[in-house]
């Protein structure tokens, strides 16, 4: 059944690299709470206290707003092939935006992509697996292309301009300091 652990294994870390999407979990000091399906080559651990997940132009900016507020952020990931388990990842977040040196530093690691919008480090506090054993299985068939494609149409130009429509505040109108240079 569940284990409690205070790092991310070799046996965790490859779990996480062969999973095709995984969810993340924020809220503010008031407010909802946030729960993001994230996919795409966009996730990385770097060391087994650390993971970075590259933010894509979405049509909110939630996990942006909460951050600022509070530093907390789950991490799950649900496996749907193979064995099953649960994994979530526990820790404290932080958001960086193209100007700072550590999107700079991290941003090599993924593929490129026009909507990239943050990168977000998270320390990893705790470690949790569970059973899965409820989890469906269901068949991957591939990545979907459309935000790449429709980030691309935009050009720098309309995704900056989305940026300063849609992704600015949060659902309850919090700020999320989404520069638009």
């Amino acid at each position: 059944m569940g284990k409690k652990l205070e790092r991310i294994t070799p046996e965790l870390k490859e779990f996480i690299e062969n999973q095709k999407v995984f969810f993340v979990g924020t809220a503010a000091t008031e407010g909802s709470v946030n729960v993001s399906p994230k996919g795409t080559d966009s996730f990385r651990v770097i060391d087994e206290n650390k993971i970075v997940w590259l933010n894509l132009t979405g049509s909110g900016n939630e996990t942006a707003a909460h951050l600022i507020q509070n530093s907390r952020m789950t991490v799950m990931f649900c496996a749907f092939e193979g064995n099953p388990m649960i994994l979530r990842l526990y820790g404290h977040a932080k958001i960086f935006h193209k100007k700072d040196d550590t999107f700079q530093k991290y941003k090599g690691l993924f593929p490129e992509n026009f909507g990239s919008r943050q990168i977000i480090e998270m320390e990893v506090d705790l470690v949790q697996t569970s059973c899965g054993f409820a989890v469906p299985f269901m068949d991957y068939k591939a990545d979907r292309s459309i935000l790449n494609d429709w980030s691309t149409k935009q050009g720098e130009k309309g995704i900056k301009e989305y940026w300063e429509n849609k992704n600015r505040k949060s659902i309850d109108g919090f700020d999320t300091q989404m520069p638009i240079e």
